[in-house]
């Protein structure tokens, strides 16, 4: 989309010249060649070149004989001219040799071709004159490159502000994704290809004369008109008595006679899908189809088509066009100009400065307009000049001059013209006062009359702002209209050289003709005709070329250049970058500022006084009266002691705990705002903490972090490339130190001034944010007291009102009954499953069938199938079988009205009518209810019999069809389209205004030049009116299709008809009523050739100006404006119009990870035998392709029909059968390769598993039947086969996504389009059923049955001929019968109503809904087409995800414990890729969060590729507000957990160090006292002399102590270990001082002990008491503060270099 692409800050960059190199070194004698006047000299020659070439052809010359010799002049000319500066360039620049020699130059090479073309011409030209060569000889196509040569009047300009290699990606980039689009489109026209041979064949039987013999067809043998049938007697049409169906290719009819179109093979199918598919003369294809074959399969073939292929398909080319546009126009922005203000300079008079001033002009302008509109035609013998109307110009004209002569009075004529506005003022005084001149008034100086329409704008404010978003950077759209004019004359150009020789082809005779006729091509409107026409001319030999010819213009045309158009002003309605963020926390609030009062239906309570409701408290012993109290009083009271009570109760056994806390819960929905006063607060307070919290860590984080970058911990480290994530977390953690620390901290003395200015503007920016967010929580704060304030005043009106919230002011809130009626009215189907301990909800196996039941409720699913049923029943009614007089359809009649009272006596009583919070009606969609009800129940009880045409009960019946708009309320999902369609009403209501301006001006000036004018006879022959009486002779149109030549002496079929002098039977100009409604036909682009071609033949060729510039305004931006605005406000009720470009591509990563799903490819056999060489086989992309192009193959055999009668289908058949054992084989080597439950895995797989076995049925059932079911089978299973091959296509499967996912977000605005289509053909039907048959209603298109009034409407809907049908509608007396007495009696139409019926369809539907469509797939191409730099997920990035999801989900399920997240994001690489020695931390944080979400349990694959997604973007730039907050409140609760986590453990690992210390020390103890009394006996009893052998505790502690490590010589850091702060403190801090390495924390090892060598020690009487003194100072709670500040010490350590914890540890995070 527009808002992915990037920041629109363009900086300056060197200029790219993608033009000629005119730098020549300087040369003493051909310094000519260098001069700037001689450039603009050769660019002027080039448009002159042009001028020839499009004067140079037969018919010119034989109209203006002396152009012959003015062109071969000018030719030669111009011959001179560029062969001299070819030779110059060069002599400069050398032929060959060198850099820079000639033919090594494009440029050169163009303009030599030129020159070579032009010498060619000119030669060519002698030849003529001299006659050698006959002018009209196809020798003539020689000048066909000669128009090219415009190119270098415009190539100048191809100098961007660029670097040449950005310029050429985008172009390529934008190359590939239009060739990508045109492979899809030749996917579709291929595939409708094959089906319309299958399905169709020949469209060659036709009605024709018993008489006829073969070879001797005339258009007199022909049925009038031409009519095809079936040679079937059960299906198609069936000729009358004296006709019979013949096939008149067999009857002698060439090719070329029975027309191009058909499907009688492939190419000619294709060449007949496109023209269908560009929505022009389809329909009279389907009705050839219908007549010739089965009516459902016309139906189904041609509507399927203009769905996919005219709907979805072609509008992808839009959806690529924006986005090439989105990213160019960013780069061209500065090229382009930027948008300045609106306002115009200050005026210094007081006057001019007054707004009374400007009024009162304004007033004279709108005056002057009304006065221009009520012109109108007087008749021929009224004097024109001198009229009132006259007079009213002159006096407007001397005013308007008068005011421009004051304005320039005041400001100076240099400060006049120096806005453009007073420029365009001033054009209009000039052109006005020149068209009061009498000989010149009623001319073409009658468009500056009209023009001052356009001052009108200024009235309003918001049109002028839209008008100037629209139209004020003008560059781009006039670049945009320059080039479409150039196109427009180099291809009329080359079409009048490739077929002004050709015989009987008018078209292309003279340049005016050949650029209607491209023109014409352009706008669609009869570019079939155009093409047919020349195709019949050439002759069947060069009839594919010129069909591919005119294709491809046409594709050209209408799919690219005018995408372009729609580019550009979605481009002028975007928002600048800047500007988002601020319109976000603008819209914010505004949606966060609710309405603290209550609607005015609930409001109007305030008016009344206030009657609380009172209770008298009986039962109470006292001698006084006791007043009554309120009952809100005592009721609170009552529910606390019912409270307490049932509380008291839980000390009971037999007492249950559901009574206590459904007391609770009802107390709590009571006060539920001070419940929500609480929890503010105390949620408050905790934040608070958190904050507090959250700030130590991050100074601690922060002044970790430097002291690791100035400590060089990564020096020596090999260079690596880090991943995304790593990348992110980093920037997180910065980002937080930076916020949450101080000045003073943030800024060393040792930066430079550089680094300085950085901080300090990351320091502004990071506080920018914050700022951002205390705007937001305030703003939710606003919003939570809104809703708070607009509650209390419901319960104050609940409590002072007695009749509040009581339905229809009886039933009262509490009661039993409204109790009941609210249970039935919101009862719903919710089959969610929760998990009792989580709480989380468990997707079921049919959860979208669930979630559709659970839609709705109970009774609304009722009352759509009620609907649904009475709508089918109305299906069946028509104007001879009507519900009147039809008992079977009253039925359904009484049935929803019966079902729909009971609905409304259900919703009344439990919500009421109007004055309750949730009244019925409380909106639109009530009043609609209400209205729907009312009408269907006047019906039902009035039950006219006689309905008089135009009459009240007409009305009535045309009311009751809209009675399937009530599924538009019933459904929530329909209520958002409506919402959709009116949300933007204010700018479609706006390009309204400008279509209708646009109108009023060309309507006005067409009045003025053309009333009275178009009016002739009838008869061709007469020319004055005088001679216009009589009766004469006028031929039938038999065919559109055929192409008979009379005979000599044949007549086609006639009838005498009188003379009459009138107007074209379609439009006038007579007055601005009429010449709007002739203009909007026009401006939908249907039936302007014809007015065209009236203009030009009865008031003057020089008018065809008229019709084709008012064509070009309205087809080129009218049109496209609805289609800008409606993207726009689809983008803007979607939440995207005010993203930012990270914002757009989150949203579109989270839109693209949902559709993701894990692979269903089993992984390779471990070993290397059969199975694993299959899998190779299997898996390469040469096999791949072979397949595809297999399946190709196999498709080419569907090109001609597989038809039982015809000996080419057996063979054909055969190499199908061939095909289908290949793909057995491929399909059984997959099985062996996967196993059968690996393969089954996959839906590809199932598909082919599938298809192939029919393909082995059909094979059987060929082999044994042989007969027409079998070939019509099997062409069937090679039509599935053929669908495949998007799934072997990456870009054709991202295609095939986007035009899937846009029918399923479509699909309730197909459905609202279906029931508008539903209502308006059952208004049809009662308004046209009767009429009589026209030029365009006729059998197959009438209004007889809603079934054919539906396939008129779609027809509609594809603007074909829906103008003639409504001037059939609106037949009127005397060519019609009138009856007053029924409507069903009369064949005659409705003026008034059929103009409001078609007008409002077609705006609504064509302008509006389908406009929808477009929108919806320029999001999801976007969502799935986006490249790779402009995605924050790759696809290779969503692939390798897929592959090692795919190797630890074993079991293929989609799910997977936590635990085993840990192994996912170890096996994770690239960019996605966790390095554990660098992000540990990163690497917890992750696991811990899968965990706390899930509980520990289950995680599926979207929730593992969610968490992925939102530590791989850096959520400040794309996440939005509140979402980001919510995110940054997760993380920061996972850091902190983390944290505790981390401590906790590390405590732990200290009191197991102590433990053992503590019994290491007990051991010591132990031994002493044994020494001591081994001391003591020897002392008391000396012993023998013997040798005294070491315990083997006491070698094994020496060995300990002997394999202490060396203290290391690399960076220590000290690790707390809990003792005394004696000489064992020292000890152990020289023992246990740890071995840093980068990445690694060491843990301390165990301290030293003390030596045993203590037997050498003469202990004297208190050595016990010393050696208890010892062990004290050993005991680690003696020391509690040192403790506390040792473990503080620690932690800041931790952080600064990461733990070396083990994997068993890191398992049990």
């Amino acid at each position: 989309m527009l808002k992915r692409k990037q920041s629109s800050r363009v900086e300056a960059q060197p200029v790219t010249d993608f033009g000629p190199d005119e730098s020549l070194s300087d040369n003493a004698d051909i310094l000519w060649i260098n001069k700037p006047w001689v450039h603009s000299l050769l660019r002027i020659c080039a448009i002159i070149s042009v001028i020839s070439v499009c004067m140079n052809t037969p018919k010119t010359f034989e109209h203006y004989p002396p152009l012959q010799y003015v062109t071969f002049a000018l030719d030669t000319l111009l011959m001179f001219l560029y062969t001299a500066e070819m030779i110059a360039k060069m002599h400069i620049r050398g032929i060959v040799k060198g850099d820079s020699s000639y033919v090594k130059d494009r440029w050169c090479v163009f303009d030599g071709f030129m020159v070579f073309c032009l010498w060619v011409s000119l030669v060519l030209q002698v030849f003529e004159i001299a006659e050698i060569v006959d002018q009209m000889s196809p020798w003539g196509m020689l000048r066909i490159p000669r128009p090219l040569i415009m190119i270098r009047a415009f190539r100048i300009y191809f100098r961007f502000e660029l670097p040449r290699t950005r310029i050429t990606n985008i172009l390529k980039r934008s190359g590939e994704q239009i060739w990508s689009v045109s492979i899809f489109l030749l996917f579709f026209l291929l595939l409708y290809g094959i089906l319309g041979v299958q399905m169709f064949g020949t469209f060659t039987y036709h009605c024709v004369t018993d008489d006829t013999q073969p070879g001797n067809v005339t258009w007199n043998n022909l049925a009038i008109p031409d009519t095809h049938c079936s040679r079937e007697l059960e299906e198609g049409y069936q000729c009358p008595p004296g006709f019979k169906c013949m096939d008149l290719e067999d009857l002698g009819l060439s090719r070329q006679e029975l027309g191009y179109s058909g499907f009688n093979e492939i190419g000619t199918s294709i060449f007949t899908v496109y023209e269908a598919a560009s929505q022009e003369g389809w329909v009279f294809l389907m009705y050839r189809a219908i007549d010739s074959f089965p009516r459902w399969r016309s139906y189904f073939y041609f509507i399927t088509l203009i769905f996919f292929l005219a709907w979805l398909v072609k509008n992808v080319f839009i959806a690529v066009i924006i986005e090439t546009f989105a990213e160019i126009r960013v780069q061209f922005q500065q090229m382009w100009g930027s948008r300045s203000s609106t306002t115009s300079t200050a005026t210094t008079q007081k006057m001019m400065r007054s707004s009374v001033f400007h009024m009162f002009i304004l007033s004279m302008v709108a005056v002057d307009v009304i006065v221009a509109a009520s012109n109108y035609y007087k008749g021929e013998n009224f004097k024109r000049q001198y009229d009132e109307f006259y007079l009213a110009e002159v006096a407007f004209t001397v005013l308007f001059d008068l005011e421009a002569l004051l304005k320039i009075w005041c400001l100076g004529f240099t400060g006049y013209i120096s806005s453009s506005l007073h420029k365009f003022e001033l054009l209009l005084v000039i052109g006005t006062t020149l068209h009061i001149y009498p000989d010149l008034y009623h001319s073409q100086f009658t468009y500056f009359q009209v023009l001052r329409v356009v001052r009108l704008i200024k009235i309003s404010p918001a049109l002028e702002d839209f008008v100037y978003k629209i139209f004020g950077p003008g560059k781009k759209l006039g670049s945009l209209v320059v080039f479409t004019a150039s196109l427009l004359i180099v291809m009329s150009a080359i079409s009048l050289q490739m077929f002004c020789f050709v015989e009987e082809l008018d078209r292309f005779t003279t340049f005016p003709r050949a650029f209607m006729s491209m023109f014409q091509i352009l706008t669609q409107e009869g570019w079939v005709d155009v093409m047919d026409q020349t195709l019949n001319a050439v002759g069947h030999m060069w009839a594919p070329v010129v069909a591919i010819y005119f294709i491809l213009y046409h594709l050209f045309a209408t799919l690219i250049l005018l995408s372009l158009f729609v580019a550009v002003i979605l481009d002028n309605l975007e928002l600048d970058e800047d500007l988002k963020k601020l319109k976000q926390l603008k819209q914010s609030e505004a949606n966060a500022d609710t309405k603290e009062k209550l609607p005015l239906r609930l409001r109007i309570f305030e008016k009344f006084p206030n009657r609380p409701q009172m209770v008298k408290i009986s039962k109470l012993p006292s001698d006084f009266t006791v007043p009554k109290i309120r009952e809100s009083f005592m009721k609170q009271f009552i529910d606390r002691q019912q409270q307490d009570t049932s509380c008291l109760l839980r000390r009971l056994p037999s007492a249950s705990s559901s009574s206590c806390d459904h007391s609770k819960r009802s107390t709590i929905e009571e006060n539920k705002y001070i419940d929500q006063k609480l929890r503010k607060s105390v949620f408050s307070i905790r934040a608070r903490n958190l904050l507090e919290k959250e700030t130590a860590i991050n100074k601690i984080l922060r002044a970790c972090t430097r002291q690791r970058m100035l400590s060089g911990s990564f020096e020596g480290q090999p260079a690596k490339e880090r991943s995304i994530l790593s990348v992110q977390h980093h920037i997180r953690q910065e980002r937080r130190s930076l916020r949450h620390g101080s000045n003073s901290q943030r800024i060393s003395r040792g930066k430079s001034l550089e680094t300085l200015t950085q901080d300090h503007s990351n320091t502004v920016r990071y506080r920018n944010a914050q700022r951002e967010d205390s705007e937001i929580k305030m703003i939710q704060e606003k919003k939570e007291q809104a809703e708070m304030k607009r509650k209390v005043q419901e319960e104050e009106l609940r409590e002072n009102h007695p009749y509040f919230d009581k339905p229809l002011f009886i039933v009262g809130r509490e009661h039993r009954f409204r109790n009941f009626c609210r249970v039935v009215v919101r009862a719903r189907f919710n089959a969610s499953k929760t998990d009792p301990v989580t709480g989380a909800v468990k997707n079921t196996k049919y959860h979208q069938l669930y979630d559709l039941l659970g839609l709705v409720t109970y009774l609304d699913w009722v009352m759509i199938i009620v609907t649904i049923c009475s709508c089918i029943s109305m299906m069946f009614e028509s104007p001879f079988r009507r519900v009147m007089h039809a008992p079977t359809l009253q039925i359904a009649e009484y049935v929803f009205v019966i079902f729909m009272s009971i609905e409304l006596n259900l919703k009344i009583m439990a919500d009421g009518l109007f004055f309750t919070p949730t009244a019925v009606i409380r909106d639109f969609g009530g009043v609609m209810d209400i209205f729907i009800y009312l009408v269907s129940l006047i019906f039902l009880c009035w039950m006219p019999q006689n309905v008089p045409a135009k009459s009240g009960a007409q009305l009535l019946m045309v009311l009751r069809c809209l009675r399937p708009l009530r599924i538009f309320k019933l459904v929530p999902q329909m209520r958002k389209v409506v919402r959709e369609l009116f949300s933007g009403f204010k700018e479609i209501f706006l390009v309204s205004i400008l279509l209708l301006t646009l109108m009023l001006v060309f309507a006005s000036f067409g009045v003025q030049l053309f009333a009275g004018k178009l009016a002739k006879c009838n008869d061709p022959h007469i020319i004055s009116r005088e001679d216009c009486h009589g009766i004469f002779r006028i031929n039938v149109s038999v065919s559109k299709n055929l192409n008979l030549k009379l005979r000599p002496g044949e007549k086609k079929p006639g009838f005498w008809v009188p003379r009459v002098w009138a107007n074209p039977r379609n439009f006038n100009f007579d007055n601005v009523g009429n010449a709007m409604l002739a203009l909007f036909e026009v401006l939908s682009l249907k039936g302007w050739v014809e007015v065209r071609d009236v203009i030009i033949h009865r008031v003057g060729p020089i008018h065809g100006i008229y019709i084709h510039v008012f064509v070009f305004l309205g087809c080129m931006i009218g049109l496209t404006l609805f289609v800008g605005v409606v993207i726009a406000n689809f983008n803007e009720n979607k939440g995207t119009a005010l993203l930012t470009v990270d914002q757009r591509r989150w949203e579109d990563l989270k839109s693209r990870l949902k559709i993701a799903q894990p692979l269903h490819l089993p992984p390779r056999p471990d070993n290397d035998g059969f199975r694993a060489k299959m899998y190779d086989i299997t898996q390469h992309p040469f096999f791949k392709r072979t397949i595809a192009v297999l399946v190709l193959a196999q498709s080419v055999l569907l090109s001609v029909k597989w038809d039982a009668a015809d000996p080419v289908t057996v063979p054909l058949a055969t190499m199908s059968v061939v095909f289908t054992f290949i793909f057995v084989l491929e399909v059984t080597m997959k099985i062996i390769a996967m196993s059968p439950s690996g393969f089954w895995q996959s839906r590809r797989n199932r598909y082919d598993l599938l298809v192939t076995s029919l393909g082995v049925i059909w094979v059987i059932l060929h082999f044994a039947l042989l007969n027409a079911y079998t070939y019509m089978m099997g062409a069937c299973v090679i039509v599935f086969r053929f669908f495949s091959i998007c799934g072997k296509h990456v870009t054709l499967k991202m295609l095939l996504l986007t035009v899937v996912v846009s029918m399923y977000k479509s699909f309730f605005i197909i459905v609202g389009m279906f029931l508008l289509l539903l209502c308006y053909a059952f208004a049809g039907v009662v308004l046209f059923g009767t009429v009589k048959y026209g030029e365009n209603i006729n059998r197959h298109a009438n209004f007889s049955s809603a079934g054919k009034a539906i396939t008129v409407l779609f027809r509609i809907v594809t603007g074909e001929d829906w103008n003639k049908i409504m001037h059939d509608c609106m037949v009127q007396p005397p060519f019609c019968t009138p009856d007053n007495s029924t409507y069903w009696k009369t064949d005659c139409g409705n003026y008034a109503g059929a103009l409001m019926y078609f007008c409002s369809f077609y705006v609504i539907i064509a302008y509006i809904m389908l406009n929808l469509l477009v929108a919806i797939i320029v999001e999801n191409f976007s969502l799935f087409y986006s490249t790779e730099e402009d995605q924050l997920l790759s696809y290779n990035d969503l692939r390798h995800f897929q592959i090692i999801w795919n190797m630890v989900d074993d079991k293929r399920e989609g799910v997977i414990p936590s635990f085993r997240v840990k192994f996912l994001l170890r096996l994770l690489r690239g960019r996605l890729e966790v390095d554990l020695d660098k992000d540990k931390l990163l690497f917890k944080h992750m696991c811990y969060e899968m965990e706390r979400l899930h509980n520990g349990g289950d995680v599926t694959f979207h929730d593992v590729l969610s968490m992925l997604s939102y530590r791989s973007v850096d959520i400040r730039k794309s996440l939005q507000l509140e979402e980001l907050l919510a995110r940054e409140q997760l993380e920061y609760t996972i850091e902190e957990e983390v944290a505790k986590q981390t401590i906790r453990m590390w405590l732990k690992k200290c009191l197991k160090r102590i433990r053992a210390k503590q019994q290491q020390s007990c051991s010591i103890i132990h031994s002493l006292r044994e020494s001591q009394q081994q001391e003591l006996s020897r002392f008391l009893n000396p012993p023998s002399i013997e040798t005294t052998q070491p315990s083997e505790d006491m070698n094994a502690i020496n060995q300990d102590n002997n394999a202490q490590p060396e203290t290391s010589s690399q960076q220590q850091l000290l690790s707390p270990t809990l003792s005394d702060r004696g000489g064992y403190r020292q000890d152990s801090a020289d023992a246990g001082k740890p071995q840093r390495k980068f990445g690694q924390w060491r843990l301390p090892s165990a301290p030293k002990p003390i030596s045993h060598s203590v037997s050498s020690v003469n202990l004297r009487f208190g050595g016990r008491s010393t050696m208890k003194s010892v062990v004290c100072k050993m005991n680690p709670m003696s020391d509690a503060a040192s403790c506390g500040s040792e473990v503080k010490k620690w932690w800041t350590r931790q952080l600064t270099v990461e733990s070396d914890e083990s994997g068993e540890d890191l398992l049990d995070i």
